[in-house]
């Protein structure tokens, strides 16, 4: 924590006066503190203002999460906030929302890792995204290959490992059976393999699998000698089935995604988990978050936790994770900003140019 946000978070988390003199009193854009009919002190907000990144159709994401503004409405008033407007936007790309949140032109963002590591000089990540866990969770590989298909599970988590596969070519089941055999691969192994790989801002597709290489062969897709592009994971998928490629990246429940495409569609021969096999697992990378501005005179530390717990609660109601299902978010745990420095790896890794 800087020292200026340690400098606020002391004086804000003082009193209630503290509270007026950080985000109260006659200054609207911080709120004014007021007493409700039944004596209970109250936090008067004229606006939150809350953007999403583009991740889909903005107007789909507009009409979808319309249902939030009267959801945070009265989740907040509980945490004695009033708040008369609620203004939804949607960024023109990732990098204006978080500008936005830098500056802030806009209070709370929703916003994945790698944005919010980019601008957290100005950003607070206050709330990670959950989804649903998956039965193997283990940075061995050949864990991965050991007994019956990956499946999801109730249990949630904050995040998702990227994968890297070997098909059903010789030189696939040729390095599969080395990892699972406990050795593992040379640098020359992986070299001496056809890749397929996504575009170079893709986490699971390029990135992380990077940073794999990078951290136990000094090295990176780049240096590899054979690797193509694919324009989608399904598309990847069918070269490795046909041997048109020996191995592929991408994040860890792909397979249970194209499990009934790999035969009928792609020209697998067996079952996807006969032919494809784990030989490399990479870092965690963390889910979405939410995140507020640093900038905004309203994000006082009673306010950051009162939307915690609104947004908490949101996602525990149907009608909330009907809302956050446009981002495939089940729910929020609080935000570490440590568990995001895999992210920071990777982003100091591209500046290197590896």
């Amino acid at each position: 924590m800087n020292l200026k946000k340690m400098f606020k978070v002391g004086l804000c988390s003082l009193s209630l006066l503290s509270l007026v003199a950080c985000g109260g009193g006659g200054n609207k854009d911080a709120g004014e503190v007021t007493t409700n009919a039944d004596g209970q002190e109250v936090v008067k907000l004229e606006e939150l203002s809350v953007q999403f990144v583009p991740s889909r159709e903005p107007d789909a994401i507009i009409t979808i999460t319309e249902p939030l503004k009267d959801m945070l409405t009265q989740e907040l008033a509980k945490e004695g906030y009033e708040v008369e407007n609620v203004d939804i936007t949607v960024g023109t790309n990732y990098e204006a929302t978080g500008e936005a949140l830098s500056a802030g032109t806009v209070d709370i963002g929703f916003i994945p890792g790698g944005t919010y590591v980019t601008y957290d000089d100005g950003v607070e990540a206050i709330l990670t995204a959950t989804r649903d866990g998956l039965s193997v969770e283990s940075d061995d590989p050949k864990v991965w290959n050991e007994g019956s298909p990956i499946q999801k599970v109730d249990e949630q988590v904050t995040f998702y490992r990227g994968l890297i596969l070997s098909g059903p070519s010789e030189k696939g089941k040729e390095l599969a059976a080395k990892v699972n055999a406990g050795e593992k691969l040379t640098w020359e192994d992986l070299d001496s393999a056809n890749w397929a790989v996504m575009g170079p801002t893709s986490p699971a597709g390029y990135l992380y699998p990077s940073l794999w290489m990078n951290e136990n062969y000094d090295k990176s897709i780049s240096d590899l000698s054979n690797a193509v592009q694919s324009d989608s994971y399904p598309s990847s998928f069918a070269r490795l089935a046909t041997g048109q490629i020996d191995v592929l990246v991408t994040y860890a429940d792909a397979r249970i995604d194209y499990e009934d495409q790999w035969q009928s569609e792609f020209g697998g021969k067996n079952s996807i988990w006969d032919d494809v096999e784990v030989i490399g697992v990479t870092d965690p990378m963390m889910n979405d978050t939410i995140s507020v501005s640093e900038s905004s005179p309203k994000m006082t530390p009673e306010l950051i936790a009162a939307l915690q717990n609104a947004f908490i609660n949101i996602g525990n109601t149907p009608e909330g994770k009907e809302v956050i299902a446009v981002y495939t978010h089940n729910g929020y745990e609080k935000a570490n900003p440590t568990d995001y420095d895999s992210e920071r790896k990777v982003q100091e890794m591209v500046k290197k140019g590896n």
